[in-house]
């Protein structure tokens, strides 16, 4: 999958459409749960205050901004794809679904796209991929800090299905804890079987 066009870090941004739509995902890195993706057309008119590149803000932060962006932006939309998905497809084939779902529940869904990093999903609209988008184009922080929230609650969810992996900690990523939890128990139903870490713990005798 090729972006119509490809902006990378070290270049200057075009002049971007008055009405677009940023996109970015969070959660591809983890062991365990969904790779989530948002979809967020902000207001010219009316952009919230504090959008940045999510992993440079702090959770409480990242909560407070996530509802100014629900409260003001035009439209938004998430999506995600299952831990089961990411096996299937592989994770960069889950993300690009991710951000598809994401996209679909738009009530303004045919505007040019604006994506956070080298790809972009398949949509009948003029599609530019941007490398750390997330940093430079606010609409693309938007999409970040919606997507990074949502997983966020949804592993402290999970968490309280496996108390055991303590996900409210770790939100499932590799952590010295994580993979110690994971050595322990096993896999459970919510980790990517197809990523290493998880995939020797299936094929060890166990502790």
């Amino acid at each position: 999958m090729h972006p119509d066009r490809l902006i990378r870090a070290n270049h200057l941004l075009p002049p971007l459409p008055a009405l677009f739509c940023g996109v970015d995902e969070a959660g591809r890195g983890p062991l365990a749960g969904p790779v989530v993706a948002a979809a967020v057309i902000l207001d010219p008119q009316r952009p919230p205050e504090g959008l940045r590149d999510s992993k440079k803000l702090s959770a409480p932060q990242r909560e407070h901004i996530a509802l100014r962006i629900r409260a003001q932006a035009l439209a938004w939309s998430i999506g995600q794809a299952e831990a089961e998905e990411i096996d299937q497809l592989n994770i960069l084939q889950a993300t690009l679904l991710a951000m598809k779902r994401a996209l679909q529940g738009l009530s303004h869904p045919l505007v040019p796209l604006c994506v956070d990093g080298l790809y972009c999903p398949a949509w009948p609209t003029e599609r530019m991929a941007i490398v750390q988008g997330d940093a430079r184009v606010p609409a693309i922080s938007a999409a970040s800090i919606l997507a990074k929230t949502e997983r966020d609650r949804q592993l402290q969810l999970l968490a309280q299905t496996y108390p055991q992996y303590q996900f409210e900690r770790h939100k499932g990523y590799p952590t010295a804890l994580h993979l110690s939890l994971l050595q322990q128990h096993g896999p459970c139903a919510a980790h990517r079987r197809s990523f290493g870490p998880v995939a020797a713990c299936l094929h060890s005798p166990g502790p």
